[in-house]
Formats: structure tokens, C-alpha cells, sequence
């Protein structure tokens, strides 16, 4: 279901437009590593449905063999300052090298610095495991879509604040910290 600000029309509009749209909120390198990350996860998996969510939290393409979020495999989420691949069906992986953070009982993620990390042996193994176990497999006679699920009308910032606006923020006035003195 689409829902948020964008409501009917949003079904109208070329979702790869779209999804640009909202990846362009974005600082240019978030942007960019996830575009790139967004290319390889791709070529991996051409018969994956790409599933958008411009949620509240963050940016979620999902990867999956239906419409449907629950048969999702994988997910790339865009943070302001990150990159996270999310291994969606992850209870029971192994995971020797403990890569996979967070500590959900389903869900866990590793962050791409760099979209090369996709094919570092250890998290090679990972997504392959990962899909041997899904609950539904990918359909090698699926033709990859690119569907825009949800778009949020609230939503955090998409970029991170400056280092210099949070020093400001923070600091008091000197007019402040002279009248807490006097007082």
C-alpha cells in the first residue's frame, strides 16, 4: 500500500524516479555507496523483486522473491551517516566471524563502507546461506520490478546535521552563562 503525502498519484510515477527522488535526500556519498550497493545486490540477484519503503527511520529497498515484506531475503537501509545491508530472514545463520550486528531474533545487518563488502567471503557465504534457508525462494523466472511499497509523510532528517551546527547548539550564549553566574 503507498501511503504519505504522495497518496494515488504516487503509483503514476516511474518508480525509478522516484526512488532517485527519495535517495536524493541523501548527502551525495550515502547516496552514491547505496546506488552502487543497490547495482551489486542486482547483479546478484536479477530475479529479485526490489521492494522501496521511504520509511520514518531510514530508506529500505528490500529484496525478495514476492510482493509481499515478510518473504523479503535482504534489504539495503539508508541512514544519514550509513549503509546497511539487513539479512531479513536471519535467525539461524552462522556467522563464525561475527560480522552480523544487532540483536534481533530475525533481522540483523552489517554496514557497507563499501559496497565491496558484498563480496568479501565471509559475507558471500552469509547471503548464500541465507538464501538457501529462506522461506521461500527466489524464482529464477521472476523479472525483477521495482515496486514503491510506502512513503512516509514524516520522516528524520536524511542528512546528518554538521559537526559545527551541533557545537553551536550545544554551547550556551554568553549572555546565558553570564545570567547563570549572577544568579
Amino acid at each position: 500500500m503507498i501511503s504519505g503525502q504522495w497518496g494515488p498519484m504516487a503509483r503514476s510515477v516511474d518508480p525509478e524516479l522516484q526512488l532517485a527522488g527519495f535517495m536524493a535526500k541523501y548527502a551525495p556519498e550515502i547516496a552514491a555507496l547505496a546506488e552502487a550497493a543497490r547495482n551489486e545486490m542486482r547483479k546478484l540477484y536479477p530475479m529479485a523483486l526490489e521492494l522501496v519503503y521511504d520509511n520514518y527511520n531510514a530508506l529500505v529497498i528490500g529484496y525478495g522473491p514476492t510482493e509481499r515484506a515478510s518473504d523479503a531475503i535482504f534489504s539495503i537501509a539508508l541512514y544519514p551517516r550509513w549503509v546497511s545491508l539487513f539479512f531479513l530472514q536471519a535467525k539461524g545463520l552462522h556467522d563464525p566471524e561475527g560480522l552480523l550486528k544487532g540483536s534481533g531474533t530475525v533481522a540483523r545487518h552489517i554496514v557497507l563502507p563499501t559496497p565491496a563488502v558484498l563480496h568479501e567471503p565471509a559475507v558471500r557465504d552469509l547471503r548464500n546461506e541465507a538464501v538457501a534457508i529462506a522461506k521461500t525462494p527466489f524464482d529464477e523466472r521472476t523479472e525483477h520490478r521495482l515496486i514503491i511499497k510506502s512513503i512516509s509523510e514524516a520522516q528524520r532528517p536524511r542528512k546528518p546535521k554538521s559537526a559545527a551546527k551541533k557545537r553551536t547548539a550545544r554551547a550556551k550564549p554568553a549572555s546565558a552563562a553570564s545570567a547563570t553566574q549572577r544568579a
